[in-house]
């Protein structure tokens, strides 16, 4: 009797040791696929940050060499615009809206502001053929550069701004992307240029000087308005 019920205790523990050793091999498992998933996440994570870290700095150095880049240019403007006895100046942009209302704006010739629908063509314009001022604020906005000279200026440096107007710039023909106008704002310069929020000011016309400065500013401002439109082919 008592051996019988040695046996039944004696199974009875190998029974519960085969289980709480199943139990045990069971969390052991459990915590190693516990470990394995934190490493992968962790690594995830990890190559997720390193992938934007690497993508930001390379979109933070480009926008630095952009910006100085930009500078250069900005600089250069300033002083061929000196030589001449000209002024460059940036203004706040004075809106972008499209109306077909008058509309009064900041700076003469106007850099910004809210424009007419239709946005005036690139190329040169006789005298009494200047289009509307909000088609030409929009012509702006496009990145176009506007070359306008005061009503009265010799017929002779009319004619070296439609020669600067024929120059190639960047690799494109003449007149590329600028306009060239008899001013009809009442301006109080000889010549101006104009490119969006951007103004170039000449009191008085100095032959190449001047036409230099023009071309300084082109270089720095062409095609740079908030809204890209292609040149027509």
């Amino acid at each position: 009797m008592s051996s019988r019920q040695e046996e039944k205790e004696r199974r009875r523990k190998e029974r519960l040791a085969a289980e709480e050793a199943a139990a045990a091999g069971a969390a052991r498992k459990r915590r190693m696929g516990y470990l394995v998933g934190g490493v992968l996440a962790g690594a995830a994570i990890a190559a997720v940050v390193i992938a934007v870290a690497a993508g930001g700095g390379g979109g933070t150095k480009s926008a630095k060499k952009a910006s100085a880049s930009q500078a250069k240019l900005d600089t250069a403007a300033k002083q061929a615009a000196a030589a001449a006895g000209c002024t460059v100046d940036t203004f706040p942009s004075e809106g972008r809206q499209h109306t077909e209302g008058k509309v009064v704006y900041k700076t003469n010739p106007p850099t910004s502001g809210n424009h007419n629908p239709i946005p005036a063509s690139d190329g040169i314009y006789d005298p009494g053929g200047t289009p509307p001022i909000g088609k030409l604020v929009h012509a702006l906005e496009h990145g176009r550069i506007e070359y306008q000279y005061h009503p009265g200026l010799p017929a002779a440096q009319v004619a070296q701004l439609q020669t600067l107007m024929k120059e190639p710039v960047s690799g494109q023909p003449g007149g590329f992307a600028q306009l060239l106008y008899q001013n009809t704002t009442g301006m109080p310069y000889a010549v101006a240029a104009t490119a969006w929020t951007h103004r170039l000011a000449c009191p008085t016309f100095k032959g190449a000087a001047t036409l230099a400065a023009m071309r300084a500013f082109r270089s720095a401002y062409l095609l740079k308005g908030p809204e890209f439109i292609p040149v027509p082919e």
